[in-house]
């Protein structure tokens, strides 16, 4: 979640929280909980989730190109006892230009 700059007013960054213990469940938990269960083989019903979404998200210093963006979202998701995280990409993937980042050690992900 670093490096987007919204400063010059280009991109939007929204949230969702979804409380479901206890409540019917809407397609996106659904489609979450499928996503844990598939990747990690395990069983698993959501509690709680939060989906953060980077909508056309400007590198920084945006001051120099605002015309490469990326949209991706974090979904944090937890029944009460083990916790995940999906990190989810726009097709077409990273588009900023990491090579000119301040910093060298740049990923995709978290670690």
């Amino acid at each position: 979640w670093d490096n987007a700059d919204f400063s010059r007013g280009v991109g939007s960054t929204f949230y969702q929280e979804f409380s479901t213990l206890n409540t019917a469940k809407p397609p996106f938990i659904r489609d979450v909980e499928a996503k844990v269960r598939r990747y990690l083989r395990s069983s698993y019903s959501a509690a709680w989730t939060l989906k953060i979404t980077w909508e056309k998200a400007p590198v920084y210093a945006a001051w120099t190109d605002t015309r490469k963006t990326i949209t991706y979202q974090a979904v944090l998701t937890t029944d009460g006892f083990r916790s995940y995280i999906l990190m989810l990409y726009q097709d077409g993937g990273m588009q900023w230009d990491y090579t000119r980042l301040t910093s060298t050690n740049v990923l995709i992900g978290y670690t």
